[in-house]
């Protein structure tokens, strides 16, 4: 009889949580003003439909790799580490300059953590929720001491100035954090899940061989408003109950609510279908960086504790919702 060798099985930290933050902002802000004519709209109009003031972009010779890099390197500062120590890389992205490789492999380069793991995460809007999951379990597993999470996007690039659904409302940015070590519970299990068969109310409206084909344009962005709103507003509402159920907290025992800065109207919405009290503060980074799906929720984050200093420590519900239709949500202690 063949005698089996004993496997090992890595184990690691019983408890994660977020040590560090850092963002980058486009460095261009751009006003209703600027972008009404070609959607034949105006300032109000936009104001009153998304609660968007301004929204960032950046500059032509700036892509998602640099964004990142800046908005890494500020979390690993912030977390006090080396980023020798960095042992992965997530990077939640819909606007990497090319189709491979992945952008956190030159992030992971750049900021000088290689031999880091360092991949892509194209789970829209959703995708940093999605990372932080990624990152709390490799942790926990034993296969990284520190995972870097960041949400880069460089929307500009994807849309069609005259498009009435969706292209006044988003910027450019990236947000990151730094997930390590804990000696408490500081991320809570997630939720974390998709509806493919709705695939099309957020997409391209154009798949690229039909462009290589010469058929069409340069795909870009489209969504149909009416039924994001609704999905978001109820299903949504679903899974962050079931996340505070799963964290075993009360809504009153939050710190802050930071949800994918989608629409401002979705985010008074979803507050008042999950009664939140007047002590929770809700992140509205909307109104002047607009909507950087896989970085608004970082991005919230960085201005929530650079406006609000008195909630570091507190707990958070953040829940990422868009493209795909992927979701994730989880409640995450503050830095």
């Amino acid at each position: 009889m063949t005698q089996t060798a004993e496997l090992r099985q890595a184990t690691g930290h019983q408890y994660t949580r977020i040590l560090g933050l850092g963002a980058y902002r486009g460095e261009h802000r751009v006003t209703n003003d600027d972008i009404a004519g070609p959607i034949d709209s105006s300032d109000e109009w936009i104001r009153q439909r998304t609660g968007i003031i301004t929204r960032a972009r950046a500059a032509e010779d700036i892509n998602i790799i640099d964004m990142g890099t800046i908005a890494a390197k500020e979390a690993i500062a912030a977390a006090g580490i080396e980023p020798a120590q960095v042992g992965a890389v997530i990077l939640a992205t819909i606007t990497n300059v090319v189709q491979t490789p992945a952008a956190a492999t030159r992030v992971c380069d750049a900021i000088g953590a290689t031999p880091a793991a360092a991949y892509d995460i194209s789970a829209g809007c959703a995708g940093y929720c999605y990372g932080i999951t990624q990152a709390d379990a490799l942790i926990r597993s034993g296969v990284a001491e520190y995972v870097l999470v960041i949400g880069a996007e460089k929307l500009s690039d994807v849309i069609d100035p005259t498009d009435r659904s969706i292209s006044f409302l988003l910027g450019d940015g990236a947000g990151a954090a730094l997930i390590g070590p804990a000696d408490e519970p500081g991320i809570s299990e997630s939720v974390i899940g998709s509806d493919g068969a709705k695939w099309d109310a957020v997409s391209m409206n154009h798949e690229l061989q039909e462009y290589r084909r010469g058929e069409t344009e340069w795909p870009t962005l489209r969504q149909d408003g009416r039924a994001v709103f609704r999905w978001a507003v109820w299903e949504m509402a679903k899974a962050a109950r079931e996340v505070l159920d799963r964290a075993g907290i009360e809504a009153s025992d939050l710190a802050a609510f930071i949800p994918h800065q989608a629409n401002m109207r979705i985010i008074d919405e979803f507050a008042n279908q999950l009664g939140l009290p007047e002590s929770v503060v809700i992140a509205r980074d909307i109104a002047e960086t607009g909507n950087t799906s896989a970085a608004s929720i970082p991005l919230a984050t960085h201005r929530l504790l650079q406006e609000n200093p008195e909630l570091s420590g507190g707990l958070a519900l953040q829940i990422g919702f868009g493209a795909g239709l992927a979701y994730a949500a989880q409640v995450v202690r503050l830095p």
